[in-house]
């Protein structure tokens, strides 16, 4: 039995694992190995893959400016959370927000030394990285559109990097790259229908708030239209192997999701949309697997 200094520690822990969203780490880390083992470097040897030790930097670095990301953006969303996710923000302020801060930097400055052991460019790759999510948390979000186009922007950056690292520019890897923008750009707008009574309340100026909720649909309806674009080219014009699958379902789910949204009238019709959008997107991540079964089996050696 756990005494209750010890069930307070372990609250503490649990609630910042609940503000840098370790889960979403967990998986965006899953990605970027898979990406690489099955997208970007799909000739090189598995074992050079995996032990690569700069990938693995490369991924540390990523994972800890993210996780500073969401605490940052947890300071300066705290009153809007309290009214939009009450439940999870008395959870979140278990940990100090002095804490959250000294964290904040400390995962700032442990990823920039780990990227000067890759080189000088990923020091500055992952310099401006830290500074576009505080422009982000602190400015920009407020921006309509542009604010929800940033946040798209800076999700799909840890892939962008990996992408780099291996200089592979062929034109299947912009096609998956478009197809992920898009549906993170749709789930955030969505997330501003979801959120409007805290953004109302902290005077942020979204789409639904000054457009209403309608145009707002139409908005992210088109969004998803022209994500089936990237996701047809992907079954019919480049080999993916059984990821064809995902793809297929994805515009099932898609074309599900533009009649469930022109449906929708409350706060639990877009938590549905919004989780749909989410399953979507981590299911992305293990059909990357599907591209060829054998692959891992065939590049051990």
């Amino acid at each position: 039995m756990l005494n209750r200094k010890n069930k307070l520690l372990l609250l503490k822990v649990l609630s910042l694992f609940s503000v840098v969203r370790g889960y979403n780490i967990l998986v965006i880390a899953l990605a970027q190995y898979l990406a690489s083992i099955y997208i970007l470097a799909p000739d090189l040897p598995l074992r050079q893959v995996v032990f690569d030790v700069n990938l693995l930097v490369i991924v540390m670095a990523s994972a800890m400016v993210i996780a500073a990301g969401y605490i940052i953006n947890n300071f300066y969303d705290a009153e809007k959370d309290l009214i939009n996710k009450p439940r999870k923000s008395m959870l979140d302020r278990l940990v100090s927000q002095r804490f959250k801060l000294t964290t904040y930097f400390v995962l700032n400055f442990l990823a920039v030394i780990a990227a000067s052991y890759v080189s000088f460019r990923a020091v500055f790759f992952f310099s401006s990285y830290i500074f576009g999510i505080w422009l982000y948390s602190h400015k920009l979000k407020r921006v309509p559109l542009l604010g929800n186009f940033i946040s798209a922007t800076l999700a799909i950056t840890p892939f962008f990097v990996v992408f780099v690292y291996y200089k592979n520019f062929e034109n299947v890897i912009f096609v998956h790259a478009i197809f992920l923008f898009l549906l993170i750009l749709a789930r955030e707008m969505v997330k501003d229908l979801e959120n409007i009574s805290g953004d109302v309340a902290q005077n942020y100026s979204t789409i639904p708030i000054i457009y209403g909720a309608n145009i707002s649909k139409t908005i992210i309806t088109c969004l998803i239209l022209f994500t089936l674009l990237p996701s047809l080219l992907l079954i019919f014009k480049f080999d993916i192997g059984y990821m064809n699958f995902y793809f297929i379902g994805c515009i099932g789910l898609l074309l599900l999701f533009i009649i469930l949204l022109l449906k929708s009238k409350n706060k639990k019709d877009y938590v549905w949309l919004h989780n749909i959008l989410k399953l979507i997107i981590v299911a992305g991540v293990f059909s990357i697997l599907l591209i060829d079964i054998d692959l891992v089996l065939n590049r051990i050696l």
